[in-house]
């Protein structure tokens, strides 16, 4: 479902026309070292840059308006070290090389995040073929969806960042033009917090998400699979072979797909007996939150927790949607040079993406995706770091 996963399936966005921008004077590296100028440049006749957001708590968080991606994050681990846990790349040359490249890293993701069964999608009593871009599947709203377009940005202060998409009626063939806002915060108790709004002049279906992927050990060289992960929910959504959620819910009891006692994910990534383990060679997997009932999520409760034994940074998760996409980067290891050169291996990093579950327009018992004319989507996630033993209410 992932970003290396979207070349290896055929996935090419539209080809973008990048041209470097020079700058009067030279551009300050960032406390993870990235260097803003590398950033700056034209793509598709705008402007696109390298925005820093940082509280007075040692945490500074570089994102790109090219895609509304996440670059950076960095938070003092247990010592006080600062430590950047994400990945990606520090060069806008490589988002945007689709062919060579290919990520949705720390992208803000739309119109529809995750996937619609065979790019079928039918509003308002009227049936539109989207892009078949994965397993015949519509995966993250096309092969040109917003995560490979540049965002109007606007930075009121140091530690917010407004982005801005027009989405125009047909555009992957999904009806009505859709204005949609990404909101990073960078709060002062080292949270990232995010939301996204959007409005349509059409019915329409919105479902959007950030695809950071979190590797809280400071060393991406290495795998990921000693983190421990913590998932509040009861029931998961199994997948088939093609990625394709089946229509199912099930119990995650008595299976690997239970977190609702922390463990580190080597005790149940490599459990190849499991078929839904098999299928996805590890996590990437949608599970149904407790934190949402009666239609209404609760985003002052944890939902999820992701916690380090070697640097002691946890990630607490609070969102208001019903679900969260969990993807252990199962087609990472590609050999491709990111971050300051690091070739990330596979099971590296985590995703945990807030959504409704997939192919939701087509499961007409699950959480409803449809926006109509005079509504707004609002969703809401937020990622809040910490240093200590593991807990679930930190």
């Amino acid at each position: 479902m992932k970003p290396i996963k979207s070349a290896l399936f055929g996935v090419a966005a539209t080809v973008l026309a990048l041209s470097a921008c020079t700058s009067s004077k030279p551009a300050e590296e960032t406390i993870s070292g990235l260097n803003p100028a590398r950033f700056d440049s034209i793509v598709n006749n705008k402007k696109t840059a390298l925005y820093t957001l940082k509280n007075n708590n040692g945490m500074e968080v570089c994102i790109t308006n090219f895609g509304g991606r996440v670059v950076s994050v960095v938070v003092p681990d247990a010592n006080g070290k600062p430590t950047d846990v994400v990945l990606g790349y520090d060069n806008l040359k490589q988002y945007t090389d689709s062919v060579n490249s290919p990520s949705d890293y720390g992208s803000s993701v739309g119109r529809y995040a995750n996937r619609i069964g065979g790019g079928k999608l039918t509003v308002a009593g009227k049936t539109y073929q989207l892009p078949q871009n994965n397993f015949g599947h519509c995966l993250h709203g096309g092969n040109s969806g917003w995560m490979y377009q540049v965002y109007d940005a606007e930075q009121p202060n140091d530690t917010t960042l407004v982005l801005t998409i027009v989405s125009p009626d047909g555009d992957n063939n999904f009806p009505g033009t859709v204005t949609a806002h990404t909101t990073y915060k960078v709060l002062s108790n080292n949270t990232l917090d995010i939301t996204f709004d959007a409005t349509t002049d059409k019915e329409t279906v919105v479902n959007m998400t950030n695809h950071s992927y979190f590797n809280l050990n400071g060393d991406p060289s290495k795998e990921g699979t000693n983190m421990w992960l913590y998932i509040n929910a009861d029931n998961f959504t199994p997948a088939d072979s093609t990625y394709m959620t089946t229509g199912e819910i099930r119990k995650v009891e008595g299976t690997p797909m239970d977190f609702r006692k922390a463990h580190a994910l080597e005790e149940t990534i490599n459990d190849t007996t499991y078929d839904q383990i098999r299928n996805a060679t590890g996590y990437d997997h949608n599970w149904c939150l407790n934190t949402y009932k009666d239609g209404k999520g609760d985003d002052s409760k944890t939902c999820a927790v992701l916690w380090s034994p070697v640097t002691k940074i946890g990630l607490s998760m609070y969102t208001n949607e019903p679900g969260v996409q969990v993807y252990t980067g199962n087609f990472q290891g590609t050999g491709i040079s990111c971050k300051h050169g690091i070739k990330y291996p596979k099971h590296v990093s985590v995703c945990l993406e807030s959504q409704k579950y997939p192919d939701t327009p087509n499961k007409k018992n699950w959480p409803s995706a449809n926006l109509k004319p005079g509504e707004k989507y609002f969703s809401h996630v937020a990622y809040r770091f910490w240093t200590g033993d593991f807990a679930t209410d930190k």
